[in-house]
């Protein structure tokens, strides 16, 4: 290998000097669209380290001159929806629930927000579809605990049920007739023939007859004389086939034994009054809502008014 530098005579290019079994490299320069290219990109990145958040630091970074993010980014366009919506969230706190159906704008509103939230809040315990699933209750059937119409639905989303700290929530406990030994192993077993058999689960038998004066001593005073529960206990109905654990005999025979203890959560202090609205909208409509009363229509001008009253307070405050 050499270090002669010469003209290449064919190009009329200087090579490099170097010189490897015969063959010699070119010093042939950039294209100039290239450099031009290559500078322009350094300017560029200067300037942007400059103007915009670039060089991390322990807890943050270098803020840049023009003060973006891409988190503020995102929450001025958060802010400009809910600004936009904000009409629309102030006329479904100001209507009464039950005239809401006198609205079939606003309640389509309602129910297209109420779902958005239930992907955010619910899918975990009810599903994607509201179905639920063994303890967590199926919201497209019409059996309801403590009543399936717009303000009990409301009020079961903002106090939740059986939340301790709570006084407002609703609240129901079943007794463990096995484990506080209020009735024996043989007596569960029959009174678990008498709720199959109100369920109709089961044919009549002598187990069932023996359960059913277990069931008058010790269970009507919760779920009626017939067993069709009572809401205001948030006692079921057993004489229909849908049953929140299940109603083949082991299922019964645990919840009797041990009784059972869910817990929903209370959204009154952690979302706002319009999205608790939506929500019971959107769950009432699933298909096991039940019937809302007929009220007069709200009118469009209405809605209008109460949009343009609360954009007119906004600028006032």
């Amino acid at each position: 290998m050499t270090d002669n530098r010469r003209i290449d005579t064919p190009t009329g290019t200087e090579t490099v000097g170097h010189e490897w079994d015969g063959i010699e490299e070119l010093d042939t320069p950039m294209p100039r669209w290239w450099l031009w290219s290559l500078y322009a990109s350094i300017v560029w990145a200067i300037g942007y380290v400059i103007l915009y958040p670039a060089w991390p630091m322990v807890n943050s970074a270098t803020e840049g001159l023009l003060g973006w993010t891409s988190r503020g980014e995102f929450e001025q366009s958060i802010a400009a929806r809910e600004a936009e919506l904000e009409p629309i969230r102030q006329a479904l706190v100001s209507t009464d629930i039950r005239k809401l159906n006198g609205s079939p704008e606003l309640m389509q509103q309602a129910i297209e927000g109420g779902r958005s939230a239930f992907k955010v809040h619910c899918v975990q315990c009810h599903g994607t579809g509201a179905a639920g699933s063994k303890g967590y209750p199926n919201l497209n059937d019409d059996n309801w605990l403590w009543g399936g119409d717009l303000e009990a639905i409301e009020y079961t989303l903002t106090h939740g049920i059986r939340n301790p700290d709570h006084d407002k929530t609703r609240f129901s406990q079943m007794p463990a007739f096995g484990r506080d030994g209020i009735l024996q192993p043989d007596e569960i077993s029959d009174l678990v023939s008498y709720v199959r058999v109100l369920s109709g689960k089961e044919e009549n038998s002598e187990s069932a007859t023996r359960g059913a004066a277990l069931f008058e001593v010790n269970c009507t005073v919760c779920h009626g004389p017939e067993g069709k529960g009572d809401r205001t206990q948030g006692a079921p109905d057993l004489t229909d086939s849908i049953s929140l654990y299940g109603l083949d005999r082991e299922s019964l025979k645990y919840t009797i034994t041990n009784s059972r203890y869910g817990v929903m959560p209370r959204w009154g202090h952690r979302l706002d009054a319009a999205t608790i609205r939506m929500l019971a909208v959107y769950v009432h409509s699933l298909g096991g809502g039940e019937t809302l009363p007929a009220v007069e229509e709200v009118n469009e001008d209405t809605l209008e008014k109460i949009g343009h009253e609360q954009v007119a307070g906004d600028e006032r405050s």
